[in-house]
């Protein structure tokens, strides 16, 4: 986990950023909990290994919404400079929605690549089949609710950071 810490610092340079993207962890966790909870699944080595690579999966699919989020804004920074040199809340509103609306695709197409590669694992029944289902349905379980959270609330954040941000620096006369 410090390891992925430094690196995403590295990369953004923002330890809020950081943060919102940590917060997918918890998220895609809770969702494996309870498929491995309505699945009747014990704490096993095969479903922590399901959980690590959810937490990849993860976070990886909340820094390509970050990143274009934070493309998105830099663009919309860039028409307003010249123009009037401060970005209202409704360009902020519609240039992190066009940043969430250019992932929509390729976050639903890699959640369907992921599950659609895991159902067959959880309905095997061959050997060793039990133990892939045990690292499957972490995996499954988590990829909803990440997909849910990446999708809605990781744009949300962000925005009500920016907006926060933005009203700070407002008075200054300049977003940057």
């Amino acid at each position: 986990l410090a390891i992925i810490i430094i690196l995403l610092y590295l990369n953004f340079r923002n330890l809020t950023e950081v943060g919102i993207i940590l917060g997918t962890l918890p998220f895609g966790m809770i969702g494996g909990i309870w498929l491995m909870y309505l699945l009747g699944y014990n704490l096993s080595v095969a479903v922590a290994v399901g959980f690590i690579a959810l937490a990849g999966v993860a976070v990886e699919i909340g820094v390509l919404m970050l990143v274009y989020l934070n493309q998105s804004l830099h663009n919309a920074l860039e028409t307003v400079d010249h123009q009037s040199g401060q970005l209202s809340a409704d360009a902020l509103r519609k240039a992190i929605s066009d940043g969430a609306a250019q992932r929509v695709r390729p976050i639903m197409m890699t959640f369907a690549a992921i599950v659609a590669g895991l159902v067959p694992i959880m309905l095997g029944s061959g050997t060793g089949s039990e133990v892939m289902q045990r690292i499957a349905g972490p995996m499954i379980g988590g990829m909803v609710t990440t997909l849910i959270l990446t999708l809605l609330l990781i744009p949300v954040i962000f925005y009500l950071w920016q907006r926060a941000r933005l009203k700070k620096i407002a008075k200054k006369g300049t977003f940057r």
